[in-house]
């Protein structure tokens, strides 16, 4: 926790958009940057980012999560007495709104009593998050988004679980992809570890152990103004963690004191084979967020748009 504590203070962001803020870094997306990201707008090519959500995704029942249940509620059900009138099929889904792709919000996670912004613990209660909730990001986040290839710019398909992402691998990263991180943009990092639950059917082994960054990546996210980040992978940070004692060091400095939102789960495979033969790495990104009242995260299908 020293260690925690002293990039934490290195990177917290409490009170850079006044005390009221519940958006975090979402504020480096200006309307500036939304114009600059249309702008990568060249081909019309439009790639899904998102798992698909159903009773095969790859939760393995950890922390109480389990994979969607779809059930229908109505089939070819009738409206009037006339049978060959109006018919009409429905359904609902129960599922844990971070089972598959998906942002963690900034309600998600919390140390020392408090929330992003110092908003104290105690806003959260059994009827949700009065504070820092999904639904206050609910205008979604739209900007350029850069993909990150890791993987590739080792040279290799997946990277092992367990390896540690450094800051001088992201530096590599950007130089292999010939983008400049600015201020405002959404990163996506490929590992190439999601693989393991789509090719090889691993749930275990995708949800349990990965590569990941180190929490020494967090001040050059910082300094970068990265306005969120995703991954292809179940927590975005290295498992097994880099202190066995300390469990999720870059998701407590990344959302409680940066105020960062973080995408986990993100299908990257089919946008990381498009960017390697056109050699373009950046495009217009989306992902809204449901509008769940007091919700701490949300599922989502992103797009990235070439």
């Amino acid at each position: 926790m020293e260690k925690v504590r002293a990039i934490a203070r290195q990177v917290s962001n409490w009170g850079r958009w006044g005390a009221d803020d519940e958006r975090g870094t979402l504020n480096f997306i200006t309307p500036a940057v939304v114009q600059r990201a249309g702008q990568c707008i060249r081909r019309g090519a439009v790639f899904s980012l998102g798992l698909r959500f159903d009773s095969s995704g790859p939760q393995i029942g950890s922390v109480g999560r389990v994979n969607p249940i779809h059930l229908m509620s109505a089939i070819d059900a009738g409206v009037g007495a006339d049978p060959e009138g109006f018919r009409y099929n429905d359904d609902f889904v129960t599922m844990p709104l971070q089972c598959a792709t998906q942002w963690d919000g900034l309600a998600h996670v919390q140390y020392g009593g408090q929330l992003y912004n110092g908003y104290p613990t105690s806003t959260v209660t059994s009827a949700g998050a009065s504070r820092n909730s999904i639904d206050k990001i609910g205008a979604g986040v739209v900007s350029r988004g850069v993909l990150f290839d890791l993987a590739r710019a080792r040279g290799v398909d997946r990277i092992p679980p367990g390896t540690v992402i450094f800051p001088a691998d992201l530096d590599a990263a950007e130089r292999h992809c010939g983008v400049r991180i600015a201020s405002g943009d959404v990163l996506l990092l490929r590992t190439g570890h999601l693989g393991v639950f789509k090719q090889d059917g691993d749930r275990q082994a995708y949800m349990t152990k990965e590569p990941g960054l180190g929490v020494d990546c967090a001040p050059w996210l910082h300094a970068r103004e990265v306005a969120a980040l995703a991954a292809d992978t179940m927590a975005i940070e290295v498992i097994p963690f880099e202190d066995p004692k300390l469990p999720l060091p870059f998701h407590m400095v990344a959302i409680r004191d940066m105020g960062l939102t973080l995408g986990e789960m993100f299908d990257l495979e089919e946008l990381a084979e498009d960017c390697a033969r056109d050699g373009v790495y950046e495009f217009l990104f989306s992902a809204p967020p449901l509008k769940i009242t007091g919700a701490v995260g949300s599922p989502l299908n992103p797009l990235a748009v070439k």
